[in-house]
């Protein structure tokens, strides 16, 4: 059975390495994400190795989501896995802080954009039945605050509630859901996150080992292919060196 996988987000970090780790396995692939030249490298680079097709997408515009997947050629439509990954962190900088616009871009992207998509891929999934899934890409962040989280912690427990109540609905239909929840990754996130400032992305991964993008792909990949009685329903990945810190106290200056 062909098998075709939905990946959004996919002109950087966890979403590139998705596709080249689906195209490994002989995945046909359906690539989204804003920034047209990228995906053209990516087709380039895949499709001597499956079919690749593409669709600049920015995922918060429910209509254009919409005509996208519409508009898919036949081959393409057995989609066999979503993988929602399109999503950004903000302003990590105090609550106070904060420009109210970066609050709106993570909730417009992370939530609305997550839902927009799955709301469209969803009945595609149904028609395939048993096998297919739906993995939402998550964080630590939704599970354990710490300052300067705000928005994105909140919009990544969003995920994890979307993915659990999903489950919920989908017995009996064969779609499975996840919710994989990575820790310190080392791709864009950080320069995305700081507009641009490489010097705090290098200081952030210095003198550790972070995750990689590979990495996630990797545990991408190894939850949508398992067999089909199987759902993981979240996997939260955290690099060795990193683990949870001590709660803050404030305390009286003396």
């Amino acid at each position: 059975m062909k098998k075709v996988a939905f990946i959004t987000g996919a002109t950087s970090g966890f979403g590139r390495a998705a596709a080249r780790r689906f195209a490994a396995g002989g995945w046909s692939l359906v690539l989204s994400g804003r920034r047209a030249d990228r995906l053209e490298e990516l087709k380039k680079e895949l499709s001597d190795k499956v079919p690749v097709y593409i669709a600049t997408l920015d995922v918060r515009d429910a209509a254009a989501v919409q005509a996208m997947v519409d508009a898919l050629p036949a081959d393409f439509r057995p989609i066999r896995s979503l993988v929602n990954n399109a999503g950004l962190a903000l302003a990590p900088v105090p609550a106070q802080k904060v420009e109210l616009q970066d609050w709106h871009t993570m909730i417009d992207t992370n939530i609305t954009g997550l839902v927009n998509v799955t709301h469209a891929v969803l009945p595609l999934l149904l028609e395939t039945g048993a096998g297919a899934s739906i993995i939402n890409l998550g964080s630590v962040a939704g599970q354990w605050p710490y300052p300067g989280g705000h928005v994105y912690g909140a919009s990544k427990a969003f995920v994890q509630q979307f993915s659990y109540n999903l489950r919920c609905d989908l017995p009996g239909t064969g779609v499975r859901v996840t919710d994989i929840a990575p820790g310190m990754a080392e791709t864009e996130f950080t320069l995305v996150r700081t507009k641009g400032d490489q010097d705090a992305s290098d200081k952030l991964y210095r003198g550790t080992t972070p995750l990689t993008a590979e990495d996630i792909a990797e545990q991408i990949y190894y939850v949508a292919t398992l067999p089909d009685h199987i759902n993981i329903n979240r996997l939260e990945i955290m690099p060795t060196r990193q683990s949870w810190a001590p709660f803050a106290i404030d305390r009286d200056k003396t």
